[in-house]
């Protein structure tokens, strides 16, 4: 798949998504827990690594992410493209476009995007943005929906909409799969680069609230080419009767693929040269040689943390 904005092209309309989270910046505390799950997932991974943080950069983080990383005594900006979303962080947080962001060159020396790249049309361009704006051996953390994600509303909407009209208007947004990210950081110039994913299930007893839910996440249709007419009335409720279902409840799978990766350093470790390993591959990846399930930097990794968060919508 390509990545969305590689090839040049304006796939979303930056002003639509400013309004959408403009607009969610009202609604987006009904939606907090599962925001500061996926936020706290992100943040697990500053527990693997015993670099400590002054100062770190949160994009996106709609209200949770800046907090938590307050309580873990690192001083954090906040931006986001919208200004009313911005303030929910707190100060200091102010209003910025992630495809041309006013940060200096080693400015920070961490960076926190927990769900909030994918709207991007220069993609690779933000990731070299953030790199820069990183300190030397400074970390990037970044979560975004990976394809897979909604694939449940995905088929239901074609299919209802096929059904309705004969057709399929652009309704969700194309998602990076996790070869696409992993490449995505070593393209953007990032050391020990490292892409791996997640799924959360979310269950929902009442079908609309799903809809409701990625409204008050600012997460409405932004594409450049979406349809501006009014959909058939049918088109919803055909769609949601359809969802496939887990326990009686309509399921809505989320696919986290989370990247990290370091700005460059001069004491960095690197990796051997080609040819001078001393044993082969079947043999460093066999459990024996890998009891923690370990993989080589640059690599994807699947992460089964169990992690179905049980939303009913009630």
């Amino acid at each position: 798949m390509t990545v969305p904005g590689s090839d040049g092209l304006t796939v979303f309309d930056r002003r639509a998504v400013r309004l959408h989270r403009e607009r969610a910046a009202a609604t987006v505390g009904t939606v907090a827990g599962i925001l500061r799950d996926c936020a706290a997932r992100l943040l697990d991974r500053l527990d693997d690594t015993t670099r400590r943080f002054s100062l770190a950069l949160d994009i996106g983080g709609r209200g949770v992410v800046a907090p938590l990383l307050r309580a873990r005594g690192i001083a954090t900006i906040a931006c986001d493209l919208s200004p009313r979303m911005a303030a929910l962080s707190g100060s200091p947080c102010l209003a910025a476009d992630e495809e041309w962001l006013p940060f200096g060159e080693a400015s920070v020396d961490l960076v926190v995007a927990s769900l909030s790249l994918h709207w991007i049309n220069d993609l690779p361009g933000a990731l070299i943005q953030l790199r820069r704006a990183l300190k030397p051996d400074g970390l990037l953390l970044a979560s975004l929906p990976a394809a897979g994600t909604l694939a449940e509303l995905r088929a239901s909407l074609s299919q209802a909409e096929a059904a309705l009209t004969g057709g399929a208007a652009p309704r969700l947004s194309p998602l990076p799969d996790l070869r696409d990210c992993a490449a995505l950081l070593q393209r953007a110039g990032y050391a020990l680069p490292v892409a791996d994913v997640e799924d959360i299930v979310l269950l929902y007893g009442d079908r609309l609230a799903l809809l409701r839910d990625l409204r008050a996440a600012g997460e409405g249709n932004a594409l450049s080419l979406r349809d501006r007419r009014i959909p058939p009335r049918e088109l919803f409720p055909m769609a949601l009767g359809g969802l496939a279902e887990e326990g009686g409840r309509a399921r809505a799978t989320l696919r986290l693929a989370v990247l990290t990766g370091w700005a460059p350093a001069a004491d960095q470790p690197r990796p051997l040269p080609r040819g001078s390993a001393r044993i082969g591959l079947a043999e460093a990846l066999s459990p024996e040689q890998d009891p923690l399930g370990t993989r080589p930097p640059g690599t994807t990794r699947n992460r089964d943390r169990g992690g179905n968060s049980d939303f009913t919508g009630a």
